[in-house]
Formats: structure tokens, sequence, C-alpha cells
């Protein structure tokens, strides 16, 4: 038997996990809240096989520690990241053997961002809805409108920067695009390619899923 923990919920709701990677006859996978310090300790009494850190926390309570990561890899447990709080730990830890995965984790790895700010969000801490956006997301759709021709590379830093100025629980799209100077039109083109986007973060963390899935399928 196979265990698995994954920390999660926020990035990617619990049931459409479940849809790409669930318990089967081989496999328990265990689904747990955000990530925060001392988790960890505590997921080891549970004999894991592979831990999946895809949402911690970052504010609300101290956020896993570098050495509680260490401590789970040196038992020879694999510790696979990405989205969120996973994807800023891996990019930290990767040469002692923590795995990286996805767009988020990239970003932080080349050093194209660095704060933990551009992927925190607010969060109702019952139902663990986003009440905001990640500034990882909106520089991914604003880079990708500047492919498109919907804004100019200017427009784009206009707007990044007065993201970037927002208090994170405050930030997203409707508050910096009424801040802009963009014209209406622009805005409404802007709008309705924001609907159509990706959520990048979400989208990392179902690669992560699949990467484990794969894993399992590669060992049967």
């Amino acid at each position: 038997m196979v265990k698995i923990i994954i920390y999660a919920g926020l990035s990617l709701p619990f049931d459409e996990a479940k849809e790409i990677l669930d318990s089967h006859d081989d496999v328990e996978v265990i689904y747990k809240r955000p990530i925060k310090r001392g988790d960890l300790g505590q997921a080891l009494k549970e004999n894991p096989d592979i831990i999946g850190i895809i949402d911690g926390v970052f504010h609300q309570n101290s956020s896993v520690g570098h050495k509680e990561i260490l401590a789970v890899l040196d038992k020879g447990i694999k510790v696979i990241g990405a989205s969120s709080m996973g994807a800023l730990r891996a990019s930290e830890l990767d040469s002692l053997g923590m795995i990286g995965i996805g767009y988020v984790y990239d970003q932080y790895r080349t050093g194209n961002v660095a704060s933990d700010d551009d992927v925190a969000v607010m969060l109702d801490s019952e139902t663990l809805e986003a009440l905001s956006e990640p500034l990882i997301n909106m520089d991914y759709v604003f880079n990708n409108a500047v492919k498109e021709n919907i804004i100019t590379s200017d427009e784009k830093d206009e707007l990044i920067k007065i993201a970037k100025s927002t208090f994170y629980p405050k930030r997203n799209y409707a508050q910096t695009l009424n801040s802009s100077s963009l014209d209406d039109d622009t805005k409404n083109r802007l709008i309705n390619f924001i609907r159509e986007s990706a959520d990048i973060k979400k989208e990392d963390a179902k690669e992560l899923l699949r990467y484990i899935a794969n894993m399992l399928q590669e060992t049967s």
C-alpha cells in the first residue's frame, strides 16, 4: 500500500483533486488543508511514502519550515511542491531533494519572482475559497494579454504596478483595472480575456497530481 498526503484545498478544491488522484486498492490518498508549521511532524506519524505540498498558510499561522521538509526528505519520503507554498519551498529546496513542478515553481526557481506575496491570497478559513487574486495569476494573464495584443507592454506594466502596490487581501482584477488609465474598450476586451484565461496556480496543482499519478503507474 502506497500512502500519499496532499496539502491543498485552496488552489484546487478537494473534489476536483480526487478526480485526478484518488485512493484505490493499492494507494491511499489523504487530502489535508493548507500546510502550516508543525503539520509535517504529525504527518510522519502516518508513515506516508509521498507528500505533495500545494497550498500553505503564509500569514495566518507560521509557514512550514525548511527544516521540517528536510527532516521528511531525510527519511526517504518523496516531497513534491507546486502552485503556491509548494512551489516556493521547492524552489528553495530542489537542490536538496524536493521536487518542483509547474509554471509557478519555474518562476521562483529562475528568480522572476521572489516574494511569497506573489502567491498569497486572502481566504475564507471555513470554505478555503480565495477572496483575492494572487499576483502570480495576474502577471501570467497580463503577459498573455500582451502576446494576444489585448494590451500593450506599457499597459501591462501599469497594471502590475497597481497590483503590486495593493495589499494582497484586497488585490483583484476589478480594483486593478478601475485604478488604471486603460480606456473602456481596452478594459472590456481585457475583462473578456481574463474570463477565458487559465488559473495558473490551479493548473500547476493539477500537474502535481498528474505527476504523482504517473509515478504510481511507472512503479506498478
